[in-house]
């Protein structure tokens, strides 16, 4: 397990620096391709402070991962003082293009709408009389190509991260209908057993029992055949009951129930949905059912919010009562009460199923006031 820990930290950290070490290659490709263009041009070659803004300022696009917004103004500053200085041509705006881009990509678009506003009226203003105007609106459509690529960018890596969360959760679909079809065959090959062998080797026990007391009592020697198939049928006796307890266990893996609910959330948040988890009543050990299942709903609550809502303010109620154990999930989303009711999707089929399994009720709709309400009551009593 520690090895397999090490390997993990091991690969994130290689893939930290493979990708640091990309992001200045790339910021180096620009800031040279700005320099080249300012030193290619008629007159006099930029100068030594000129250089420096221009290789500062696309250099810092190289932290564009770590501070996306302090990145874009850091760069936009360079740049903007070597257009007053210098008046270049529209080369210079190629870093601030850029920082528009990845930081539009990491969802800051009032960030990258007010630095491009401040950069194109501060290039305008420091264009010569006559063509101001054109090129401004050239850079323009360029920062709007930037914006756009960037969303288009968010929403393809938004896309294959749902993507992958629906493999995995097909994934462990898979294994769970593999545990419980193996679950079910185990009780079918105890039945088989207890029917078959439990009967007959009670009978040969009992039979060989009355035959020892018949001996002893009429004081006659028992046999020593007869001695060893009582003994055995007894020892077979409990060798099959012990057989039979372990096929009859429902072997479940440990903390599959809401033991793992904080390491939900916690994935939950990191993707981004702002969850919360508030408990109430008495809480305590849920029989293993429930517990499985109470996780299993909350799960794909979760799932949903973030596949149709989004970003979504979402809260987890769980309630503890004496008889019965409740969830409440809802967010914040954009369903309305008088839309299109849900498609009964494999997600709210399942939990359906489960609670029904359970004896339980489910009520899942759009809430009175926007945003989507999944509401389940199971029973804690003897069913």
């Amino acid at each position: 397990m520690r090895g397999e820990q090490r390997e993990k930290r091991e690969r994130r950290e290689f893939d930290a620096w493979r990708t640091g070490l990309v992001d200045t290659a790339l910021a180096a490709v620009i800031g040279g391709a700005v320099l080249l263009a300012a030193f290619t041009v008629s007159g006099p070659g930029p100068s030594t402070a000129d250089v420096v803004l221009i290789t500062a300022g696309s250099l810092a696009l190289a932290v564009h991962r770590r501070a996306p917004v302090v990145s874009l103004v850091f760069t936009a500053a360079c740049m903007l003082g070597y257009v007053v200085h210098a008046n270049p041509g529209t080369s210079a705006a190629f870093p601030v293009i850029a920082g528009v881009h990845v930081v539009t990509r990491a969802g800051h678009r009032a960030a990258a709408v007010g630095v491009s506003v401040v950069f194109l009226v501060g290039f305008f203003l420091a264009s010569p009389s006559g063509g101001g105007i054109e090129r401004t609106l050239l850079l323009h459509g360029w920062f709007v190509c930037a914006g756009v690529t960037g969303l288009i960018d968010k929403n393809w890596q938004a896309y294959l991260r749902q993507t992958e969360q629906r493999a995995a959760e097909a994934e462990r679909t898979r294994e769970e209908a593999a545990l419980r079809r193996a679950g079910e065959e185990r009780l079918r090959i105890a039945r088989e057993l207890h029917d078959s062998l439990t009967h007959s080797i009670s009978i040969v026990k009992l039979q060989a029992g009355v035959a020892v007391h018949l001996a002893r009592k009429r004081g006659e020697d028992v046999p020593e055949a007869l001695l060893a198939i009582q003994e055995a049928s007894g020892e077979a006796m409990r060798e099959l009951r012990a057989t039979l307890e372990v096929l009859r266990t429902d072997v479940v893996a440990p903390g599959s129930g809401l033991a793992r609910l904080g390491e939900l959330v916690e994935r939950a948040r990191t993707a981004g949905l702002a969850a919360s988890v508030t408990v109430t009543g008495t809480e305590r050990a849920l029989p293993d059912d429930v517990d499985r299942a109470a996780y299993r709903i909350v799960q794909e609550a979760l799932t949903n919010v973030a596949r149709h809502a989004g970003r979504a303010k979402t809260s987890v109620r769980l309630a503890y009562a004496a008889d019965h154990f409740s969830i409440h999930v809802e967010d914040e989303g954009s369903a309305v009460p008088d839309g299109l009711p849900p498609a009964p999707g494999t997600g709210l089929t399942g939990m359906r199923e489960r609670v029904a399994a359970l004896g339980g009720t489910l009520h899942a709709a759009p809430r009175p006031g926007g945003g989507f309400s999944v509401r389940a009551e199971l029973p804690l009593g003897v069913r």
